[in-house]
Order: C-alpha cells, then sequence, then structure tokens
C-alpha cells in the first residue's frame, strides 16, 4: 500500500535525537510521500532543512499557522509573501483560525487567513487549513474566496456530519488523522456516509497518536492504523 503523509511536523525538535529512524519506519510501512506544514518564521529554517535532508519524501508548505498570530503578523506575513515568490511550495499552510486557547487576536487571525488565501489563489497552489474551535466561522471565510479556483484540504477534520458535507461542497477535502481510532470518536459513523474521494490522511505527528499509541509521540509510520480504521 503507497500513503501519503499529507500532514506531519516531523521537523520539529520532538524528532531531534531519531529523525532518521522515524523517516525510515514511515518508508517500511509504505508512505512514499511526508507533506511539511509551516508553522512561523521561528521553525521554518528546521522545516526546509528536512526537505533538504529528504527530498524525495519531504515537501514544504509555508504560512502563518493561527495560533502564531501576534503583534507582528504583518511581518510574519511579508515573509511567506517572499518566500512564495521564490520557489514552489506543496501549499500554503497551515493557516486559519484557532479560538480554543485564545481570542485575544481573532481579527488578526481573520486578516492573516484572508491574506493567505489570496497568496494562494495568486500562486496557484493549494490551502491546508486549520479549525480549532472555529469550524463554521473556517467555513464561512473560505465560501467568500470560492470562485471555483480554491483547493485545499481542512486539516484534522473531526467535525460533523453537515460541516463534512459544507467543505465537500466547496471542493475541499477532509485531512483524516489519529482523532478516527479514539474511543468516543464519531468520525467513523460520519465517514460512513462519504465518498473516499472526498478523504486524504494525515498524522499530524507528533501530536493526535492514534489507538493503540495514544499519549506517545505520533509519527508517520503510524498512517496505516489510522488507514486501517478507515478501511473498517
Amino acid at each position: 500500500m503507497d500513503l501519503i503523509d499529507t500532514h506531519c511536523h516531523l521537523y520539529l525538535k520532538e524528532f531531534d535525537e531519531d529523525r532518521v529512524e522515524v523517516v525510515q519506519r514511515a518508508e517500511n510501512e509504505g508512505v512514499k510521500k511526508l507533506i511539511l506544514p509551516s508553522i512561523d518564521k521561528e521553525h521554518f529554517r528546521d522545516l526546509l532543512k528536512m526537505e533538504a535532508e529528504f527530498p524525495h519524501l519531504c515537501l514544504a508548505m509555508v504560512g502563518l499557522h493561527p495560533c502564531s498570530v501576534r503583534e507582528n503578523y504583518k511581518e510574519e506575513l511579508e515573509f511567506v509573501a517572499e518566500l512564495l515568490s521564490l520557489r514552489t511550495f506543496a501549499a500554503v499552510g497551515e493557516i486559519g483560525l484557532d479560538f480554543y486557547w485564545d481570542k485575544g487576536f481573532e481579527k488578526q487571525q481573520y486578516a492573516a487567513f484572508h491574506a493567505q488565501i489570496d497568496m494562494a489563489l495568486v500562486t496557484g497552489i493549494p490551502i491546508v487549513i486549520h479549525s480549532r474551535a472555529s469550524m463554521q466561522p473556517t467555513i464561512d471565510v473560505v465560501r467568500a474566496h470560492q470562485f471555483g479556483d480554491l483547493r485545499g484540504i481542512f486539516h484534522c477534520f473531526s467535525d460533523s456530519a453537515e460541516a463534512a458535507r459544507q467543505i465537500i461542497d466547496l471542493g475541499f477535502y477532509l485531512g483524516i488523522g489519529g482523532v478516527i481510532t479514539f474511543k468516543n470518536s464519531k468520525l467513523p459513523d460520519i465517514l460512513a456516509n462519504i465518498d473516499l474521494q472526498h478523504i486524504v490522511l494525515e498524522t499530524d505527528a507528533p501530536y493526535l497518536t492514534p489507538a493503540p499509541f495514544r499519549g506517545k509521540r505520533n509519527e508517520s509510520s503510524y498512517l496505516t492504523i489510522i488507514a486501517e480504521k478507515l478501511a473498517e
């Protein structure tokens, strides 16, 4: 089985001690591509370093994560725009809205989200969306920009059947990860009624580790667990 981990942060410090081994385990499980989402300027050097170390496997995104939107967000957006002018990336991501921990920069999050969608449309590449505690507002922003050319993934989808329908109607994919394996997850019932053509797989490593490894560091080799659960 050939697999693509459409969302994994294997460049983070959690993998500094055994990154080569983590990548090898993923390859042994049939993972052919590792798509690396960006967080912010501070983390971007490590992301590019990993892409350079594993050019046959890794594809970089560029973008400003909503949890990294602060007073300097305009400077961060200039950094994203400059990079997009220099080379091609897999996507603008991960971008979006996150109102789970803090709504202190809500206005700035919206501004950054809109700006980065425009960047993706200009460059003709997809977006990868983070939408924690913000599903409907995030869908509404995407709808405001969707005139036929916008495409991408709602990363870490774990919302309702109605939200899934809206996302699919907008021409976007549902990114499905370890949440599908959680004991009380409603995802299996929701996804039973959704065609596979609307779904992509992800780990979000090192986060959201699937059962039976919950509580431990996630890694891309666990993508097979997610695929098997989805197949059920």
